[in-house]
C-alpha cells in the first residue's frame, strides 16, 4: 500500500546541541496539536467517510503527518544527542533524561505524555472535517511559535517553515474534503419501490 523512502520528506542537518529548543519542538511530536495526534485522527476518521475522495484525503494526510512525525523527532534527537548533562539540566530536561534519556518520548511541551484524548472523532463527517481543519490551523500556530523561538538558529527554521506550510496545503485539502462531503449529504435520495408481487 505505501513505499518507504528511507529519506525524510524535507533534509534535517542540525550542527549545534540545543536542548532547550528540543523541549518546545517536542510538543509537535507528542502535544495535542502535534503530528502524532493528527496522524491518528485523520487515520481514524476516514473509515466513516461517505465518499471515496474524503476517504483518499484523510489517508493521504494521514500517512504524510506520520512522515511529519519522523522529522519532528529527527530534530528532536539532533538538538539533544550530543547533550551534556549540564546542557539537559539547564534546559529543565532532567525529569525527561531520568525517564527516557536522550530518547524521543511522545509527550507536549509541558511535559504531559501523549494520550488518546487528543485524538477527535465524532462519527459525523462534517464535524470531523471541521475539527481537522481546526486542527490543522493549530498546528500552524504551533510551528509559527516555534519559529519565532528559533530565529536565530537555521538548521532548525527551515524544516519548521517547510512543516507550516504543509499545514496551510492539509488546510486547503480538508477545505476540499469539507466541500464535497457537504454536497453528497445534500443530495436528495431517491428511493425505487420494489415490492416483490
Amino acid at each position: 500500500m505505501w513505499t518507504y523512502n528511507k529519506m525524510l520528506q524535507y533534509p534535517i542537518n542540525i550542527k549545534c546541541t540545543d536542548p532547550k529548543l528540543a523541549k518546545v519542538i517536542i510538543s509537535q511530536y507528542g502535544g495535542p496539536d502535534g503530528e502524532l495526534a493528527a496522524s491518528l485522527r485523520y487515520l481514524s476518521q476516514r473509515f466513516g467517510m461517505p465518499d471515496q475522495k474524503a476517504k483518499a484525503i484523510l489517508n493521504d494526510i494521514g500517512t504524510e503527518e506520520l512522515a511529519h512525525l519522523e522529522m519532528v523527532g529527527t530534530i528532536v534527537h539532533q538538538l539533544t544527542k550530543n547533550a551534556t548533562i549540564e546542557q539537559i539540566q539547564e534546559a529543565g530536561l532532567d525529569a525527561y533524561y531520568t525517564d527516557h534519556g536522550v530518547d524521543v518520548y511522545p509527550q507536549s511541551a509541558a511535559g504531559v505524555p501523549f494520550t488518546a484524548a487528543y485524538i477527535a472523532t465524532k462519527g459525523d463527517p462534517i464535524a470531523n472535517l471541521q475539527e481537522d481543519l481546526a486542527a490543522e490551523q493549530k498546528a500552524r500556530a504551533v510551528y509559527e511559535k516555534l519559529i519565532d523561538l528559533c530565529r536565530d538558529n537555521p538548521d532548525v527554521l527551515d524544516p519548521l517553515r517547510y512543516l507550516r506550510e504543509r499545514e496551510v496545503v492539509h488546510f486547503q485539502r480538508f477545505g476540499e474534503a469539507l466541500r464535497g462531503v457537504q454536497d453528497k449529504l445534500a443530495m436528495k435520495k431517491f428511493y425505487m419501490n420494489n415490492k416483490c408481487d
